[in-house]
């Protein structure tokens, strides 16, 4: 979308931006939608919205494949030729033995409805056994959000406090790493421990997953997690539209780029986000605000091409670690980069600067409000 946006505004180029659905969801604010702070809507950016602002071409179809070699994208009802491409379809995720047993934040946006219903629905009964967890891709480091499972349970457990209920509620975060978090840096990991403790929230870390079963999460050690909901952020890979063509793939199967996002063999051709291959430090985190970068970036590089310039704006000197980790009743601040490490906790307030981040982030897209740069 920001590339689109952005190449609408240069007027130089006929923009079409093709999407399997008619809205753009708010992942970061989605966590809201199962405890019932924001509803489905109020997650959703109208395409039409966005087009009637910015006037590109907007087409709702499924891409089945890319054929670069032919600058072709093909999708379910048609084929269409181009000048440039840019790639943003996001990636698919991990396939765990018994996946079908949990529902997860960070995948189809009606699995918030299924897990809100769920919700109700153990709030109803007084009781249960809640595990959240979030796995890795071996083969790709940055292809892991564990983010939004610490922010899920923190706001579940503000959730059941404030019905008088977070006693009679086992909440249990589980991960294969030794060190969950680890990647935001160590300031960052000492107050989610004490976070933990304080709100007597369980862990179990560093045993790897062998499957999900109706009731409950089955470890490498055969040792067993029992719950009744399970929430699961599985890891990333690249999305199976990609294996059907012919771009050039790394090993967890994404596109592989150079520093302006162009794709390896294809200079015409750009990927960015979930979509891309990163290349960057051992932290190196798949976040939105990067992805936004990187549109805005592989815009930039296309009027460049076009004008037969080389002034290229590239994405690995950006790239860093920036959030704001919610907890339903406040939030704390997590920045990183090649250089520092900051951790800020943000009592009440901070759960309100979250809120007006998202109103914000909406409106932005919209044209409704100026966007303020670098966020």
């Amino acid at each position: 979308m920001q590339t689109a946006i952005k190449l609408q505004k240069s007027k130089q180029f006929d923009v079409t931006l093709i999407s399997d659905r008619d809205y753009l969801f708010m992942y970061p604010i989605s966590i809201w939608i199962p405890v019932r702070t924001i509803t489905f809507e109020d997650v959703k950016v109208s395409l039409l919205k966005v087009q009637r602002k910015y006037p590109f071409k907007l087409v709702l179809d499924k891409v089945l494949s890319i054929q670069a070699s032919k600058n072709q994208v093909i999708c379910e009802s048609q084929v269409f030729s181009y000048d440039y491409l840019v790639v943003a379809f996001g990636a698919d995720k991990m396939l765990h033995k018994g996946i079908n047993h949990t529902l997860t934040i960070c995948g189809k946006p009606e699995q918030t409805l299924e897990l809100r219903n769920k919700l109700d629905t153990m709030i109803m009964k007084g009781s249960g056994k809640i595990a959240i967890g979030f796995g890795g891709n071996p083969k790709d480091k940055s292809a892991v959000r564990g983010g939004p499972g610490f922010e899920f349970i923190f706001n579940i457990h503000h959730y059941l406090k404030k019905k008088g209920l977070q006693d009679k509620f086992e909440l249990t975060l589980f991960a294969p790493m030794e060190e969950p978090g680890a990647r935001m840096g160590k300031k960052a990991i000492k107050v989610i421990q004490s976070l933990f403790a304080k709100q007597d929230i369980q862990k179990r870390f560093g045993k790897k997953i062998t499957e999900f079963v109706e009731d409950g999460v089955i470890f490498e050690d055969e040792s067993k997690l029992e719950a009744d909901l399970i929430v699961f952020i599985a890891g990333a890979k690249g999305s199976a539209i990609l294996t059907d063509s012919d771009l050039p793939l790394s090993e967890a199967g994404f596109v592989k780029i150079n520093n302006y996002n162009q794709v390896a063999e294809f200079p015409n051709v750009f990927a960015i986000g979930d979509a891309a291959a990163y290349e960057g430090p051992d932290w190196t985190a798949r976040q939105g605000h990067i992805a936004e970068l990187m549109g805005r970036n592989a815009a930039h590089n296309i009027v460049q091409i076009d004008k037969g310039t080389t002034d290229f704006k590239g994405y690995q000197e950006h790239l860093n670690i920036l959030c704001i980790m919610d907890m339903g009743n406040g939030a704390a601040f997590v920045y990183r980069d090649s250089k520092k490490e900051i951790m800020i906790p943000m009592p009440i307030f901070g759960h309100w600067v979250k809120q007006v981040w998202g109103i914000y982030s909406k409106r932005t897209k919209v044209g409704k409000f100026p966007r303020i740069p670098g966020m």
